[in-house]
């Protein structure tokens, strides 16, 4: 049934009248939310307050999924105070399993505990694809200081002997004029990473000294960094105890929470 002018114009006031209402009750509840309820902390302090706010921490997953399709690429010759390959496949599993998809993993999960810690943190590559190859070693070790990260942390698994099981540590030797600045800083990162490892469980090394540490000078990841950086071999591949675990997603959950306890400790020197 149609109504009068009248009824129309009534109906039209009332309802703008509810529609400013829900408008006004919409901007106050907004207002609450950004203000906090009474003695809560607004998001953005709240923000503030977590252990790794205002940090930064670059990640380096080893490896590219796709190195073996981009030979001529991979294989080039890059200054790193001597000269390196570009990159390289990493190793795999027995199964098949790549070092560049455990990396991957891995540091993603490392990714989300940083960041639930307050910490911003960049990757040195976003894909894991056999249509991508790289970064090369010398851009991967430049990435931390590139975008200003307190530290960097590069993920690893090694391609040892099968007897050879543990992870193990490697901090960049001093090299004058590359890493001379930043050696001692990342030897006590290096300490810090394997207390956080050893602490969820995972056993250093049998190999390269036994004590879950090793210091390289020809890394081209170590050597052109600018920060303080370390590259972690979380365990043997080739080793069945080790890919067991390697291949398991709570396992390489645990790896993440070890690293991340390991930067936490550092940075809250």
């Amino acid at each position: 049934m149609s109504h009068p002018p009248a009824a129309l114009l009534a109906g039209a006031v009332l309802a703008g009248a509810v529609l400013a209402g829900a408008v006004l009750a919409g901007a106050v509840l907004a207002g609450a939310v950004l203000a906090g309820a009474p003695g809560q902390a607004s998001p953005a302090a709240a923000t503030s307050a977590l252990p790794l706010a205002g940090r930064v921490v670059a990640i380096d997953p080893g490896h590219q999924l796709g190195n073996s399709r981009f030979p001529a690429q991979v294989d080039r010759r890059v200054w790193v105070g001597l000269w390196k390959p570009c990159n390289s496949t990493g190793t795999a599993t027995n199964g098949g399993f790549p070092e560049a998809t455990f990396t991957w993993w891995v540091s993603r999960r490392l990714a989300v505990r940083l960041e639930a810690l307050g910490a911003t943190v960049r990757m040195t590559r976003t894909t894991n694809s056999r249509d991508d190859w790289g970064p090369c070693v010398d851009a991967r070790g430049r990435f931390g200081a590139e975008v200003g990260a307190d530290l960097e942390v590069s993920v690893h698994g090694d391609g040892a002997a099968a007897g050879t099981h543990g992870f193990f540590v490697i901090r960049p030797g001093a090299r004058p004029g590359y890493t001379d600045d930043i050696a001692g800083r990342s030897s006590v990162l290096a300490g810090h990473v394997r207390a956080g490892l050893l602490g969820v469980g995972f056993g250093a090394s049998t190999a390269y000294g036994g004590d879950g540490l090793d210091t390289r000078r020809d890394l081209g990841t170590l050597t052109m960094a600018d920060v303080p950086t370390v590259m972690v071999e979380l365990g043997n591949m080739r080793n069945a105890g080790d890919a067991r675990c390697m291949t398991s997603a709570s396992c390489r959950d645990r790896y993440a929470r070890g690293l991340a306890d390991g930067v936490l400790a550092y940075l809250s020197r």
